[in-house]
């Protein structure tokens, strides 16, 4: 779901009395729509919940966001996650720009991208 649309239920819930706390990677458009918590990861959008395939990471976050939920000192708290996509900042500039990458790496990553989904298909069903 878009950070957009999450916020913006967050903010109709929170109109209802039920209080919530967004976690996201899309920093200028959760702060835009004025949600009251926000734990906001600097990390690739589609992560806001953690590194993929790393429980420890998505606990983490999680349990960050819990505290930001229980203590935010007033309305439009953001808190930035302290954790770190991969230690230093060149994803920023190298994420998904497909003109550094042959069209076999690209195919090997796709193809790589398909098998985590598959994996994650299959966990689902089986839970």
């Amino acid at each position: 779901m878009c950070h957009q649309t999450v916020s913006l239920v967050a903010r109709h819930l929170e109109e209802q009395g039920i209080p919530t706390v967004i976690m996201g990677c899309a920093k200028d458009i959760v702060e835009h729509c004025g949600v009251p918590r926000f734990l906001f990861s600097d990390f690739p959008l589609g992560n806001s919940a953690g590194r993929p395939l790393d429980a420890k990471s998505q606990a983490q976050t999680l349990e960050l966001a819990l505290r930001v939920l229980e203590s935010a000192p007033a309305a439009r708290t953001t808190v930035q996650s302290p954790q770190r996509w991969n230690g230093a900042a060149s994803w920023k500039r190298d994420y998904l720009d497909l003109t550094k990458l042959s069209p076999d790496s690209i195919a090997e990553r796709r193809k790589e991208f398909d098998e985590v989904k598959t994996i994650a298909r299959t966990k689902r069903e089986g839970s």
